[in-house]
């Protein structure tokens, strides 16, 4: 039996970053099931940090991050692993209040949005299709970072391990049993402190220790890549306020998502014959271009509470079980935050986010009917 202080389950980025962080307190070993750090959720995003998706508590999480990522701690990656990168939101007319919505929410965190007529949405992004029946009112957030999911990945994974965590690749989590004051994981590791960070899995991690779950919902995410033929140098991260598409220009191809939440059971995701069609089908309604040949498709799942709020908490009935789960697709973003959530809430530590209560993030409120 190996001993440690601190059992997380999921080497994904939330169960790596907040390992990182609890490393300083005592022994922490990471246990993910596939061979590969972030194989599933955080290795398929689209990695960015942005104010425009989720809620007012996400947003929080995202402001309280950005330091990290503007000002990385000194040895934490040889290469940045954050760039300034703007994003475009559009919307054609029957989503214009969407627009308007969206704009008021992210305009209480960035005081540079740049609103755009439909001539000026045209000279951003000269693909995007203007005008009657088409987008006619949008603006430009300078501020948007784009994110590299597995430097931040490896960089978490090497912090940890230089504070002496470890981290076991290939242990899919059999059985859970409390015995006394310790949380026994397939009667090999012991811990006080078990952290669910398994991503879509959650659920069944608890299942497997007999806590009550928190109904989280698993929901599969399509994205394309396609060679558009033209130039895309300068080209913004494109958005419909409507949520049914956005664009990235990546390594000369282009990135392409109908921005689907399709339910589904937690595994290895693929993308659906119709969901591809769909991603192909929105990029030719909004823009000029054309799909002739998609280079690669493929899917990942993003796990929401019923309040599609991150949740990092001990569980009310289960005594050293800590939730870590439901980052939705804000898992890369509001990582820093959450694993100084996480540390605060696990070792008693100061609280250090201000506009983020406890309560707003703890899993008793999913419990609670």
């Amino acid at each position: 039996m190996d001993g440690a202080d601190f059992i997380i389950v999921g080497g994904g980025i939330a169960g790596l970053s907040a390992a990182a962080r609890l490393a300083a307190h005592g022994k922490v070993i990471v246990v993910e099931a596939e061979d590969a750090l972030g194989y599933h959720s955080s290795g398929r995003s689209v990695s960015f940090s942005h104010y425009g998706i989720g809620n007012a508590v996400v947003r929080a999480l995202t402001r309280r991050s950005r330091p990290f990522f503007e000002h990385q701690p000194e040895g934490f990656c040889e290469t940045q692993v954050a760039a300034l990168f703007p994003s475009l939101y559009f919307a054609e007319e029957e989503a214009l209040p969407l627009l308007d919505a969206l704009e008021s929410n992210m305009a209480r965190l960035v005081d540079t949005l740049e609103p755009l007529d439909a001539a000026a949405l045209a000279k951003v992004c000269p693909v995007l299709k203007t005008g009657a029946g088409a987008a006619l009112r949008g603006f430009l957030d300078p501020t948007g970072l784009r994110l590299d999911a597995d430097a931040l990945l490896q960089s978490f994974a090497r912090a940890l391990r230089a504070q002496g965590g470890e981290i076991r690749l290939g242990r899919r989590v059999g059985t859970i049993a409390r015995r006394g004051d310790a949380w026994i994981v397939d009667d090999a590791l012991s811990a006080p402190v078990l952290i669910n960070a398994a991503g879509a899995w959650c659920d069944r991690i608890a299942a497997l220790a007999g806590v009550a779950p928190l109904g989280l919902e698993p929901k599969r995410r399509t994205i394309i890549a396609v060679d558009p033929g033209v130039d895309m140098a300068g080209w913004p991260f494109v958005h419909s306020a409507a949520g049914d598409f956005y664009m990235l220009a990546e390594a000369g191809r282009l990135l392409v998502s109908p921005v689907d939440e399709v339910p589904d059971d937690p595994g290895d995701a693929q993308p659906d014959d119709y969901d591809i069609a769909y991603a192909a089908d929105r990029l030719e309604h909004h823009t000029t271009l054309r799909v002739t040949r998609i280079a690669h498709r493929w899917a990942g799942l993003r796990t929401f509470t019923r309040d599609r709020t991150p949740t990092a908490g001990f569980a009310p009935d289960a005594p050293g079980f800590f939730w870590l789960c439901g980052q939705g697709g804000y898992g890369l973003q509001t990582a820093p935050a959450m694993a100084e959530a996480v540390e605060a809430l696990v070792t008693g530590s100061p609280w250090l986010l201000p506009d983020v209560a406890p309560a707003e993030i703890a899993p008793a409120r999913l419990l609670a009917r």
